[in-house]
């Protein structure tokens, strides 16, 4: 198994890991509801997807 010849240096190895940060999630807003939805599925608050109902929408809880 090969091993370095020289340590690494600090800068190196974090231009190395530079993209490995955290990324926020992508959101678009829902056609229907105005929702904040994740692109190219289908909206859990409506239940739309392209303009059509695919799925039946989440009933509400009660809280009784």
């Amino acid at each position: 198994m090969g091993l370095p010849k020289r340590k690494l240096s600090r800068s190196r190895g974090g231009k190395r890991r530079s993209h490995r940060a955290l990324q926020a999630p992508t959101l678009s807003t829902c056609s229907q509801c105005k929702q904040p939805k994740t692109p190219h599925r289908v909206c859990p608050n409506c239940g739309y997807y392209a303009g059509r109902q695919v799925i039946a929408p989440k009933a509400e809880k009660d809280k009784s």
